[in-house]
């Protein structure tokens, strides 16, 4: 198979899981321009966190493009830093994956800079080797890499990045991440991480072998319960960013809000116990928080 043969299927693989995501990644609403732009930089996310979760497509065909040998194909730490060398290249060359020889005509016309690609890779390597969180503020801190600079990078793609609208979407982004993480409870546990801070799951009586239960329990619920309401403060703090916005694109961050403060609303119908698996919002209760978030409504 050659590297012209590979590249289509590669790209396919990774893009088409935009559809299964929480937020829209790239909606038919936006302006051309903007939603290849997106989906460039989803591609790059997604494959990034595909890396660190050990997602890659069967048959090794990622590493191979990546110039990682077949002997080192499992090791994720190894392909995160190929991955990161390649995104280097982005910025000053001609990288070897697709996905970032799709990514950087963006880079270039957007004016991006590499920090923000950089924290996502740090993300995924921090997942490799930190697997438990002892304090909220310790799991912020990993959220500033796995999440706020994809945020960031959608302020940066359509041009308008301040710093006041980079702390509300910081804010957001965060939220996302908790909520995802409250989702995937169980998930992260067969992972063997646990992103509830250590701290939260004393105070609350939660032992890890709560977490391995089919049905959560009342410790578990109260202890996810909080986590979400963090959550949600966290939503309401960074909203206002929607209002600083026009057009499209206010629709577009409206979304995101809404589908966090969506997931938050299912997390709470199923009386907080995400051990069966993660709870997820219908589209009317979706759109009915785009509205909500549209009006500047809580």
């Amino acid at each position: 198979m050659t590297g012209s043969d590979t590249a289509p299927g590669l790209e396919r693989a990774t893009l088409d899981k935009a559809a299964s995501e929480n937020f829209p990644v790239a909606p038919f609403f936006l302006p051309r321009t903007w939603r290849d732009d997106l989906m460039a930089v989803y591609g790059f996310a997604r494959l990034v966190d595909d890396i660190g979760d050990g997602d890659l497509a069967p048959g090794g065909a990622d590493a191979r493009v990546l110039g990682v040998s077949a002997t080192d194909a499992e090791d994720r730490l190894v392909l995160l830093d190929a991955f990161e060398e390649d995104l280097r290249r982005v910025f000053g060359g001609t990288p070897r994956h697709p996905l970032l020889r799709r990514l950087q005509p963006t880079v270039r016309h957007r004016g991006l800079t590499p920090e923000p690609f950089l924290g996502l890779v740090a993300a995924n390597r921090q997942d490799q080797l930190v697997a438990r969180y002892e304090t909220y503020d310790d799991l912020l801190a990993y959220c500033e890499l796995s999440a706020n600079p994809v945020g960031r990078l959608v302020l940066a793609v359509t041009g308008t990045s301040t710093p006041e609208r980079v702390r509300l979407s910081d804010a957001i982004c965060t939220a996302l991440q908790i909520v995802e993480h409250l989702q995937d409870v169980a998930e992260d546990l067969g992972r063997d991480r646990i992103y509830l801070p250590a701290a939260d799951m004393k105070r609350f009586h939660v032992q890890e072998t709560d977490l391995s239960r089919k049905t959560a329990g009342a410790s578990v619920r109260a202890l996810v319960a909080y986590e979400a309401q963090r959550a949600r403060d966290l939503l309401n703090e960074g909203a206002p960013l929607v209002g600083s916005v026009h057009g499209r694109l206010k629709l577009l961050l409206a979304g995101f809000v809404a589908g966090g403060r969506a997931a938050i609303r299912a997390i709470a119908a199923a009386e907080y116990d995400v051990l069966p698996g993660p709870p997820k919002p219908g589209k009317v209760q979706l759109l009915r928080e785009v509205g909500v978030t549209l009006r500047g409504e809580r």
